[in-house]
């Protein structure tokens, strides 16, 4: 459980320092075989969702092979609302502490901007507090080792258009790199981190530590079945993957589209989000896991599964094991 006096004795690679040039494409193999510590620093109030973080849960993942977490982050649920934007030191303590597991456990960790909801329906009046969190963020773990990533901001969208996360996006570097100029960003598209938007982003050419990321999650009606949030979607309940040629050939293009992409941008890749709702069949689900984990590492992303122990989860936190179906098709023996 959370205890913010607990320090790091972390070692090999959580072990080094923040000194010296960083290679954004040796950076990215910390993050190969990634899971997502979703529902819990994301939601709106601590433990509001049902997770709340336990030392243990970094063990258990670091002893089940992962190379690291990451951390979705609702730093605005838990900042002032007026200037100067002032993080509450509570939540600051507990992404202190968590990053602290991270290195005792030898997890590579990325922490990101999760969940902003205001920046995306009135940006403008959001913008200075945005900037503020980052400016705190960049001052807090500035010397942590580099093995802790950046992610700017989870899944711009709505009146957060492409061309106005262009500009955010390039002010909230100049935040971050003012103050440091170490640590690796992680960077995706807007219209929901997708790929529809990725030649609508614009990364400034003066920054060269860069990740990009983007989220998959298609078929949609495959991997939303039954999800809750989504209108319609008990209408796709026994949604199948079967691995067809023609599911393969999907996948295989939308993911050639983004080596591509970035191969011409000379920039590394986490696919940083990707999963199967728990009302799809466990079958299907490990099946079309697994494809997207090979796929991904034989072009050579990096990636993170969403999510631990959720409505996603590979984790059963009520039986307390893995769903060994989904563990084998993301770590297979």
């Amino acid at each position: 459980m959370f205890n913010c006096s607990e320090s790091s004795t972390g070692s090999n690679k959580n072990d080094s320092q923040t000194s010296g040039k960083v290679d954004p494409f040796e950076q990215n193999t910390l993050l190969q075989r990634s899971i997502n510590l979703g529902n819990a620093l994301e939601a709106p109030g601590l433990g509001e969702w049902g997770v709340v973080l336990k030392e243990e849960y970094f063990k258990i993942i670091s002893d089940a092979g992962f190379s690291a977490v990451r951390i979705p982050c609702r730093w605005s649920a838990y900042t002032t609302s007026s200037a100067p934007f002032k993080i509450r030191s509570d939540f600051m303590n507990l992404v202190k502490w968590s990053l602290d597991q991270c290195q005792k456990y030898d997890l590579a960790v990325v922490i990101n901007v999760h969940h902003f909801e205001e920046i995306f329906s009135t940006p403008a009046q959001q913008k200075e507090k945005f900037l503020a969190i980052w400016e705190q963020i960049a001052t807090e773990f500035k010397n942590r080792p580099t093995s802790v990533f950046y992610e700017i901001l989870n899944e711009p969208h709505d009146n957060l258009t492409a061309e106005l996360w262009n500009e955010y996006l390039q002010d909230a570097i100049e935040v971050v790199r003012a103050i440091d100029t170490t640590h690796t960003l992680i960077i995706g598209t807007a219209e929901w981190g997708g790929i529809s938007a990725m030649q609508k982003l614009e990364i400034p050419e003066t920054e060269d530590n860069v990740i990009f990321t983007f989220h998959y999650y298609n078929p949609f009606q495959f991997t939303h079945q039954g999800a809750e949030w989504v209108d319609g979607a008990d209408e796709w309940l026994g949604t199948q993957w079967v691995g067809s040629t023609s599911e393969i050939n999907a996948v295989r293009s939308e993911f050639n589209n983004v080596k591509a992409w970035a191969e011409q941008r000379n920039l590394p890749v986490y696919v940083g989000e990707f999963g199967a709702y728990n009302k799809a069949d466990i079958n299907s689900r490990a099946r079309w896991t697994n494809f997207i984990v090979s796929e991904a590492e034989a072009d050579g992303f990096s990636w993170a599964y969403w999510e631990f122990i959720a409505g996603f989860g590979a984790y059963n936190g009520t039986e307390n094991n893995w769903n060994e179906p989904l563990l084998n098709a993301l770590i297979p023996d």
